[in-house]
């Protein structure tokens, strides 16, 4: 069960989307473990079940390592390993590519391509905060509770750097990252260092995954189109291009990704 909501006009600047689910049975495909695909964003996860999330550094990990309930994954351009064993109840929130500081008061590129646990950065606020939001019940009184926390945030933001918002807006429609610099006025050295700064990612490695981003989303077509009118609608140069950007991103191929069918896009279940 998913419930995802666009947040109140306060937060839309600084959130993109608000969710919460219930995996209240195990995902019929019977894998233990799924490839988390990138989306270029950051995200925020609360897990209100009492197992902490778990990840692995390869679908070979025996081990893997255990993060915590209360998770900051930062920006990324790779897929990672999480186990998917035990369903899970969670709430989440993905930002807006240039907040990280804002609401979380450390640099994206601090946090990008890990997790990291919430109590690093609100200390034991982040503690209350879900010992709340286990306590409110149902998914949707947790899903206004957790809009309510962000919300309370908000008077300590400023507000995206207005060079960074342009260059966002602009990559939105183009990945020509030598053209948006020049309309930026900075140098492409301390461009791309202010872009990281903001967003986790450097501009043409952010570009990649939002191309990779628009092809997931062809994808999903009913009517199942192929994969090299995905890659040309999309944006691709051609079919190898598209075929090593989506193993490099996903940790599979796009053939083995559409056999196994996953029920949320970037969520994608594997078997050992």
């Amino acid at each position: 069960m998913l419930f995802t909501r666009v947040p109140r006009p306060a937060l839309r600047p600084f959130v993109k989307t608000l969710w919460a689910m219930d995996e209240t049975e195990r995902r019929p495909t019977g894998a233990e473990r799924e490839h988390v695909l990138p989306t270029g964003a950051m995200h925020l996860v609360f897990r209100l079940s009492d197992h902490p999330l778990r990840i692995y550094d390869d679908a070979d990990d025996p081990e893997g390592r255990s993060i915590g309930h209360a998770i900051v994954g930062g920006a990324r351009a790779s897929f990672y390993v999480r186990d998917i064993s035990r369903p899970a109840r969670s709430v989440g929130a993905v930002f807006y590519p240039g907040t990280a500081a804002l609401l979380l008061g450390v640099p994206a590129d601090e946090l990008a391509g890990r997790h990291t646990p919430l109590q690093e950065l609100w200390g034991r606020e982040a503690d209350q905060a879900r010992e709340r939001l286990v306590e409110a019940g149902t998914l949707p009184k947790a899903l206004d509770l957790f809009e309510s926390l962000l919300s309370v945030r908000l008077p300590k933001v400023r507000g995206i750097h207005p060079a960074m918002a342009q260059a966002l807006e602009r990559f939105a429609v183009s990945s020509d990252v030598r053209e948006v610099v020049e309309q930026s006025g900075y140098s492409h050295r301390r461009f791309i260092e202010v872009f990281r700064h903001a967003v986790g990612l450097t501009p043409k490695l952010y570009c990649r995954v939002q191309r990779f981003q628009a092809a997931l989303a062809r994808a999903q077509s009913r009517a199942l189109p192929a994969w090299v009118d995905v890659a040309v609608a999309a944006g691709y140069s051609d079919q190898p291009h598209f075929n090593r950007d989506f193993r490099e991103f996903a940790g599979i191929s796009p053939g083995r990704y559409r056999e196994l069918l996953p029920t949320y896009s970037h969520h994608v279940p594997v078997r050992r």
